[in-house]
């Protein structure tokens, strides 16, 4: 599935799911955050843990919204175009901006603005900085890469890649072993908490799904 159809596919699964004053952000032109999210596409991989138009309350009790939050660690993301924010900009817009700032940063959120012009011009350098940031603020869920081993490593690889849950027979035949193997690799991943059960037991298994432990670990991989 090509990038454009996962976007609109979150777009319309995020507006089933939002009040009223979000829902009118999420009619908005949204291109600058769908420009910004496809350009850190290959540091994403994926729109698990994404939310277009994150609602968040200012100290006064005014409703704002983040372009795209990144929930696993937990970024505020914002792509932001020079005419309405520079060229055009009042004194009202440009206080409103600094409350937002000061907003986010008493959520705790990490703030990680782009303009659209980098975006444009040097998408490269946008997303080698966000590398830079995942791999720093990231770094206490890599290492839960020393825990793992090849086999686990893969079996998070399956899930990522299919999408759903999937059997024991389907871990079996993507890892090419045996029965007890697999067994044995999957009560690792249960007990790592990377892997959650559809049915049965850690005795009799049924169908798997990652937990969002295994798939911040992917992301952060």
């Amino acid at each position: 599935m090509m990038f454009e159809q996962k976007f609109a596919l979150l777009l319309e699964e995020q507006k089933k799911k939002a009040g009223l004053r979000r829902l009118e952000m999420l009619q908005r032109d949204l291109s600058g955050t769908k420009r910004m999210l496809k350009v850190l596409w290959p540091a994403l991989k994926t729109f698990d843990g994404i939310t277009l138009e994150h609602e968040i309350i200012s100290i006064s009790g005014v409703k704002i919204f983040i372009d795209a939050f990144y929930e696993p660690l937990e970024f505020a993301l914002e792509s932001d175009g020079f005419v309405a924010h520079a060229e055009k900009i009042t004194r009202d817009r440009f206080d409103f901006e600094r409350m937002k700032i000061r907003t986010i940063a008493k959520y705790s959120y990490k703030y990680v603005p782009f303009s659209r012009d980098e975006l444009d011009k040097k998408p490269e350098i946008c997303l080698q900085s966000f590398y830079e940031l995942v791999g720093r603020h990231g770094a206490n869920l890599s290492r839960s890469n020393e825990l793992l081993s090849v086999y686990e490593r893969e079996v998070i690889r399956l899930g990522m890649t299919l999408h759903r849950s999937f059997s024991f027979g389907e871990l079996m035949e993507y890892l090419q072993l045996g029965r007890q193997s697999s067994r044995k690799i999957m009560r690792g991943l249960l007990d790592k908490e990377m892997i959650l059960l559809e049915g049965g037991s850690k005795q009799r298994f049924y169908r798997f799904r990652l937990s969002q432990k295994a798939k911040d670990w992917f992301i952060c991989n």
